[in-house]
């Protein structure tokens, strides 16, 4: 099995753009969902993006206004961002996102955690301590997002096959196996070669988290606001010092 730095490495960041609909689509999704939720920088202007990826969540960000320190565990895909981020006050680190303290001095804005980065930590424990290792770094009134695919709900038999995308190059289809606490993520990727198709193949865990479970624990770490609710299988959540 691999780890979900493996994992990435060996399957999804060659291929993570693309799945998103092409990085264009995927950073308009989210300048709509920044402005969405009344984001723009009114105190430090500092931002982290933990779990940074290739940029989706930073690089709207940065062009709000925010110094982003963007922090993820995959080379290549802190490549992409930084080939989109010229002029934009966007810093890159790779690293765990647990470790960001080290990365940060001053008192953070925003912190962002999406696109199921949150399930991709080891366990509920860890969850618990980004949280508290989140609202010790915000300034008053500073907020973390977080967004995750609920997979609290076990999905039966063909259900459990899912067709992310395809086109005439590339083929991506997810096969999920549940276990009590997590899912066994499958993601079989065929590509097309000269002399073929191409078949990538890897499997790694993933948390299964529920909307109540994270709104609990924000709660109970300290969080003073906290609003939440889901759309099309994603949950999102707001909270405030």
């Amino acid at each position: 099995m691999a780890n979900v730095e493996q994992h990435y490495d060996q399957v999804l960041s060659d291929v993570y753009s693309w799945i998103a609909g092409g990085f264009d689509n995927a950073i308009a999704r989210n300048v709509e969902f920044f402005a969405k939720h009344g984001i723009e920088p009114v105190g430090s202007k500092i931002a982290l993006d933990l779990g940074a990826g290739c940029g989706f969540q930073s690089i709207p960000l940065a062009r709000l206004g925010f110094a982003v320190t963007a922090i993820d565990l995959d080379r290549k895909l802190l490549d992409e961002l930084e080939e989109h981020s010229e002029g934009l006050s966007i810093a890159t680190v790779r690293d765990d996102i647990l470790s960001f303290e080290r990365y940060v001095q001053c008192d953070v804005e925003l912190a962002v955690c999406m696109v199921d980065t949150i399930v991709h930590l080891e366990s509920k424990p860890r969850v618990r301590t980004l949280f508290e290792k989140v609202l010790a770094a915000l300034q008053d009134g500073g907020k973390i997002i977080v967004t995750f695919r609920d997979l609290s709900q076990e999905l039966l038999e063909l259900d459990r096959f899912i067709p992310v995308r395809s086109d005439d190059e590339t083929v991506f289809t997810c096969f999920l196996e549940y276990e009590p606490a997590t899912v066994k993520v499958h993601d079989l990727v065929y590509r097309k070669r000269e002399a073929g198709w191409v078949l990538h193949k890897s499997f790694y865990r993933k948390l299964r988290l529920s909307q109540q479970w994270v709104v609990e624990q924000l709660v109970e770490v300290g969080y003073t606001t906290v609003q939440a609710g889901a759309a099309d299988g994603f949950v999102t959540v707001v909270a405030a010092k």
